[in-house]
């Protein structure tokens, strides 16, 4: 028999006991969160939390054994008035310093953080990648996505919320759907069921249906299950109900594969069904529904990984005349026509975007007064130094399809409420090398949105710095805009126009009207310099527009 240690002792109506290693503590939440301290050198372990005999949340953390180097917080308002037992099964002293409060650590300097992106979203703590469930209901823009609530690395996959009015400032809401039996959730997209085909719908207003997917891990030699469930919310997404006989879709006999995951869905009015674009294995499939609940498979489309996208254009702005575009998480996309079973390409595969996007989504239900197609994706790999939370959203694009010297090709750029926060703008026109560095000696503020056509008279590149880092390079002669290569719209100039979003840790670049996309970390500033060009003296500045910008969060709580 193994020893047992007892230890029992109340502090604030907290409850310690251990046997063995199995730390016990118990909460009587009468606070609306849980503050837990994070030491990033500790193993991560699972911490549990029952209520009664029920198991209602479990994830793997960190607690902290020694000073912790960040807190995050778990929100247990919804058990209120009840008790719950927190199991770990380590002993470590950070468990001693977890505590109930109305505030969560480290709320009162939110958003102001030395590193916090500022026109961008990012989650108040935690890891976020990629977006979920866009759509547009009851006048808000929703933001589900991927999010681990319980340090700055992946694990842990909830979908976390944020809701904004104008796609520019956020509110987060907290977590809305956790991991259970089926899984952890992974991604996926919401569709707002206006005609309420799957019954959901229990007031005046159309449910919320979110498809996600379930990931379960079933050891090194059988891999992994992903299955694609659905739950719906009848209050505007702040909570939703899993539907009872999930999943309803379970791919892994058809395919075996473990990667069957990432559904997109939309309603198409030519069929009247439901539409889910679903990767599985090495491409993706289509699926059709009646009712959300029973989904028959129709055809596939290899070449694409994860994240599945698929949607209707205008050419040129020509209702007209559309076309479909296909994509992936990579931003490799296809040009075609899709009749609600089968996508065929017309032309593809193209990239319109390099770097550090990845799986970008688009809006569901945009009001047809609108009328556009916006993206956003996830800033991938973008860390903040020293942060309590990691990773970002890019900035809201629309994108078009244009007609080119090359064919129809998928446009990007930045969405035109970005003028909204503009604070101080500069703007010159016909300027030198020489000219141009004299005005850019702009030092105070470091989030900016900056304008320029650039004609290079000699040679073939030139070079854009911000504070000693190269942030776009562009050369004519190996066709590259930060050694990527650009197939140009405009073919034998000698021009580019440039549109740069510079922010605390992130640079986008757009060329050329959105033809192009760069996306990058934003380097540690070498000098305090400012913005220069460098390398080619002999260029023309036909434009250059510098905005500095407002944060978004300026007046967040």
């Amino acid at each position: 028999m193994k020893n047992t240690l007892l230890l029992s002792f109340m502090v604030c109506g907290i409850y310690l006991s251990a046997q063995d290693t199995l730390q016990r503590l118990t909460f009587d939440i009468d606070k609306k969160y849980l503050n837990l301290p994070i030491q990033m050198l500790e193993d991560r372990n699972q911490m549990t939390f029952t209520s009664g005999d029920e198991l209602v949340r479990y994830f793997d953390i960190r607690i902290s054994n020694g000073e912790p180097d960040y807190w995050v917080f778990a929100d247990v308002s919804a058990f209120k008035g009840k008790k719950i037992i927190v199991k770990y099964p380590k002993s470590v002293s950070g468990l001693s310093k977890i505590y109930q409060s109305d505030i969560w650590a480290g709320q009162d300097s939110v958003y102001r953080e030395t590193n916090r992106p500022q026109i961008h979203f990012s989650s108040r703590r935690g890891w976020n990648n990629d977006p979920n469930g866009l759509v547009y209901y009851d006048s808000e823009y929703h933001l589900f996505y991927q999010h681990n609530p319980y340090e700055t690395h992946w694990g842990n996959m909830h979908w976390g919320h944020a809701v904004s009015k104008d796609l520019l400032h956020w509110e987060e809401l907290g977590e809305v759907l956790y991991p259970d039996e089926l899984g952890a959730m992974f991604s996926g997209t919401a569709a707002i069921d206006h005609k309420n085909t799957a019954g959901f719908q229990t007031g005046d207003k159309p449910a919320l249906v979110a498809a996600y997917t379930a990931h379960k891990d079933l050891g090194e030699e059988k891999g992994a299950l992903e299955t694609q469930c659905i739950a719906y919310s009848n209050d505007g997404g702040r909570t939703f109900t899993k539907y009872e006989d999930n999943p309803v879709i379970d791919s892994k006999a058809k395919w075996n594969s473990s990667n069957t995951r990432d559904p997109k869905i939309f309603w198409y009015e030519p069929t009247q069904k439901w539409i889910m674009v679903l990767f599985e294995k090495d491409g993706h499939s289509f699926y059709n529904s009646d009712d959300f609940k029973e989904w028959t498979y129709q055809s596939h489309i290899v070449g694409f990984w994860e994240c599945p996208e698929l949607f209707e254009l205008p050419i040129d702005g020509d209702k007209n005349n559309t076309k479909w575009v296909i994509y992936g998480a990579s931003g490799t996309y296809m040009v075609g026509d899709f009749d609600g079973t089968k996508f065929t390409p017309t032309s593809g595969k193209h990239q319109y975007v390099h770097g550090q996007l990845y799986a970008a989504q688009t809006y569901n239900n945009i009001p047809a007064a609108d009328g556009r197609r916006i993206q956003l994706g996830w800033g991938q790999d973008m860390w903040h130094k020293g942060m309590p939370f990691s990773q970002l959203m890019l900035f809201p694009t629309e994108l078009t399809l244009r007609t080119t010297i090359n064919g129809v090709r998928l446009f990007n750029e930045p969405i035109k409420e970005i003028e909204q926060l503009h604070k101080k703008s500069y703007s010159w026109k016909n300027l030198t090398t020489q000219g141009a560095n004299e005005n850019l000696k702009i030092n105070d503020g470091d989030i900016f949105h900056i304008k320029m056509k650039v004609t290079i008279n000699d040679g073939t590149r030139f070079n854009f710095l911000y504070h000693g880092n190269s942030i776009a390079e562009y050369d004519m002669n190996f066709n590259t805009l930060n050694d990527a290569f650009y197939e140009n719209v405009d073919a034998g100039s000698r021009s580019i126009g440039l549109e740069i979003l510079i922010d605390r840790t992130s640079v986008e670049i757009f060329a050329d009207g959105g033809a192009f996309t760069v996306v990058s970390s934003l380097k540690e500033a070498k000098t305090n310099s400012g913005l220069a060009f460098l390398d080619n003296k002999n260029i023309k500045i036909h434009s250059l527009e510098v905005h500095q910008l407002k944060s978004i969060w300026e007046n967040a709580e």
